[in-house]
C-alpha cells in the first residue's frame, strides 16, 4: 500500500513497517487567474514536470478590480484540474506568498513569464521572496509560442467585444466570460 503527505511518500512492506520513499517536491503558483488562460495552463502543465505536486494559489487580488469573484475563479480552476491529481487549488488571501510557500512546504514559487516586460517586476519580487525566505527558490517559466501573448486582461477585453476566445481558455472559462459579460 502505497500514500502520501505533502512532506514524504510512504508505503508499508510486507512487515506493516511504514517506509519513506522520498521528499514530496511541492511548488506553488500564485496569480490573480482572472481568469485562467491556457497560457497559465501551459505554465501549470511545465511546472508538473518539474514538481510532484504544483499548488495553484488564486489570490483574492482586490486592487485589482477582478471580473470574476475568488470563489468563482477557484471553481473555474479546479474544474479544470478535477482530474489531475498533481494539482490542488487554493484560495489565496492577503499574504506574503513565501508564507504560503512554508504552509504548503513548497520548495519553490512558479511565475511565468512572457515578455522582457514581465521580468524586471518578477525579477524583483523574486529577489525580495529570496530575502525573506532563502529556502524556497523562484522557479520563472514561459509558455509556448503561441501563447506567449495571451493575458487575462486582453482575453476580458475581447470576450467583452463580442470576439473569439476559444482559443485562448478552456471552454468552462469561456462560458463563464460570456455569462458574465453577456456575449
Amino acid at each position: 500500500m502505497c500514500f502520501y503527505n505533502t512532506y514524504h511518500y510512504f508505503y508499508l512492506n510486507k512487515f506493516h513497517c511504514l517506509v519513506l520513499l522520498r521528499q514530496m517536491k511541492v511548488a506553488i503558483y500564485p496569480g490573480s487567474f482572472d481568469p485562467i488562460t491556457y497560457g497559465h495552463m501551459d505554465i501549470i502543465d511545465r511546472a508538473c514536470g518539474l514538481f510532484d505536486k504544483i499548488i495553484i494559489a488564486v489570490a483574492a487580488s482586490e486592487t485589482k478590480n477582478p471580473l470574476f469573484t475568488l470563489d468563482d475563479r477557484i471553481k473555474l480552476t479546479k474544474d479544470i484540474y478535477k482530474n489531475n491529481t498533481n494539482v490542488e487549488v487554493v484560495g489565496f488571501p492577503r499574504q506574503l506568498t513565501v508564507d504560503l510557500a512554508r504552509t504548503y512546504n513548497a520548495c519553490a514559487i512558479v511565475r511565468g513569464l512572457r515578455a522582457v516586460s514581465d521580468f524586471e517586476y518578477e525579477f524583483q519580487l523574486a529577489t525580495m521572496n529570496r530575502s525573506l525566505a532563502p529556502d524556497i527558490e523562484s522557479i520563472f517559466l514561459t509558455p509556448k509560442e503561441s501563447l506567449i501573448y495571451v493575458s487575462s486582461s486582453l482575453i476580458k477585453e475581447i470576450c467583452d467585444l463580442k470576439g473569439d476566445v476559444s482559443k485562448f481558455v478552456h471552454p468552462t472559462v469561456e462560458q463563464a466570460l460570456k455569462a458574465k459579460l453577456g456575449s
